[in-house]
């Protein structure tokens, strides 16, 4: 096996090591959608709650949560 091969398998390793981890988390939010964001109180989009089954934060605090969780 060449480093191409090498480099080739740790990517898709890696891409469905984040696609599993990305389904995992989409399982753990399955339920209704709220309508108000738990971070800020702010209404949440009724396009981001049929995208996002589950969600609980708006965008802005979702990817602060995500920010802080790194």
């Amino acid at each position: 096996m060449d480093v191409t091969d090498y480099a080739s398998d740790l990517e898709e390793a890696r891409r469905e090591a984040a696609l599993d981890a990305h389904r995992a988390a989409q399982a753990l939010h399955a339920g209704p959608s709220a309508t108000h964001c738990e971070g800020c109180g702010e209404a949440i989009p009724e396009a981001r709650r049929v995208v996002v089954p589950g969600v609980v934060r708006c965008v802005a605090c979702q990817g602060y949560q995500e920010r802080m969780a790194r």
